[in-house]
């Protein structure tokens, strides 16, 4: 995006993304939220972090808000994810649907559409919002196990190595012993 002359500003949640971020970009951060286990947060704290970010859109702030989490596929393979949340992107019409389903049909509301979208934006940008954070803390633990497991693993083998090399010197000490011992009964 910097590349195509846009300007970039960073609204961080946690401390990894910050610190990266702040090292290559010192100039371009906003906000940054540094709540300590992300795993812990709750829905109302993505729900106040949504509010700042909707209150900093309709100030004008900022044009386009994309959020970037890590998605969690398995516990070996965590994926990097990019998702436009402010303002929504429309949905795309699925592929091998004919365009004559696709045209949209004529919809009364009640309350009015302006009156259900204010009520449902905000709350879809701290779901989505919410969901990253979950995706994250996923992907945190996913990590840590794996590192934990490859620890334990290095561990026994460190251990096999070193055990195979104590007997070995005790066995040369005990051959030498006997070697020893066997030397000085034939020298009588």
């Amino acid at each position: 995006m910097i590349a195509e002359g846009k300007t970039v500003k960073f609204y961080t949640v946690g401390r990894k993304g910050r610190a990266v971020l702040n090292r290559l970009f010192p100039k371009s951060f906003v906000h940054s939220i540094e709540p300590g286990d992300l795993g812990k947060l709750k829905f109302a704290d993505a729900r106040g972090y949504a509010d700042d970010l909707i209150a900093r859109y309709e100030a004008g702030e900022f044009d386009v808000a994309h959020l970037f989490y890590s998605h969690f596929k398995s516990v070996l393979t965590q994926e990097p994810t990019e998702q436009q949340i402010i303002p929504v992107a429309p949905s795309s019409v699925p592929e091998g649907t004919p365009a004559s389903t696709a045209a949209p049909a004529a919809v009364i509301y009640e309350p009015d559409e302006e009156a259900i979208l204010a009520d449902l934006l905000p709350r879809n940008v701290a779901i989505q919002l919410y969901r990253a954070m979950r995706e994250n803390a996923a992907s945190e633990q996913g990590s840590k196990m794996t590192a934990m497991d490859n620890a334990t693993r290095n561990a026994g083998d460190l251990i096999k190595r070193l055990s195979i090399q104590y007997n070995r010197a005790r066995q040369a000490a005990i051959t030498t012993e006997l070697v020893e011992i066997i030397s000085g009964a034939e020298a009588l």
